[in-house]
């Protein structure tokens, strides 16, 4: 089974109740409020790649409740909750999407490391032409790529340098800030190390 169907189907449902809660909630409040304050001008428009019931925007919509919000789902369940949301959803896989609009910001949040490595340089440059200026990337982070068991599963989980593969695949890109969210921190992620990259030829 590859990756889309894997997300799509019953895994991909299962993994809706395991990750939405108050905790997370507040946790992502203040995950998403230390990175915009890296953004002097705080983004109007944004879109999470692969935002499942939309955990992330929900944050974000607390922060920025004058924004538009778009996300990119392939698991039709999760897509039904996402749509109360008031934000605009596809529902379709990362590689099929295939829009002309641009957002201020672009959002991927433990989602690069569950494609399949052959994809992410499609991915890369599907970030890249959706961005009018920022680009924030929040995955597990690993100096060279490899392969992680997950949940009983084989090459569905990959840690690697995203950031620093998108960042010398364009050169008009530059990291602006970066950081790490411990488990065991007061607002506690999931070891995630986050990149906010900007977008200089606009």
């Amino acid at each position: 089974m590859n990756q889309e169907e894997f997300w799509a189907g019953r895994f991909g449902t299962e993994y809706i109740d395991r990750n939405q809660d108050d905790a997370l909630l507040s946790s992502n409040i203040h995950f998403f409020s230390n990175i915009l304050a890296r953004i002097p001008n705080k983004p109007k428009s944004i879109i999470e790649l692969g935002a499942n019931v939309g955990m992330n925007i929900k944050a974000l919509q607390g922060l920025l409740p004058k924004s538009s919000f778009s996300g990119v789902e392939i698991n039709k369940s999760a897509c039904e909750q996402l749509q109360a949301l008031n934000c605009v959803v596809h529902n379709l896989s990362i590689a099929n999407l295939n829009i002309k609009e641009k957002f201020d910001l672009v959002l991927s949040k433990g989602v690069l490391i569950h494609l399949n490595p052959d994809d992410l340089n499609s991915t890369y440059k599907k970030m890249y032409d959706l961005t009018n200026e920022w680009v924030l990337i929040a995955e597990y982070y690993n100096p060279l790529p490899v392969a992680i068991e997950y949940r009983g599963h084989s090459d569905k989980l990959f840690k690697r340098d995203f950031a620093g593969e998108m960042l010398s695949k364009f050169t008009d890109l530059e990291l602006v800030a970066t950081g790490f969210a411990y488990h065991l921190g007061p607002f506690p992620q999931d070891d995630i190390t986050w990149f906010l990259i900007r977008k200089c030829s606009r």
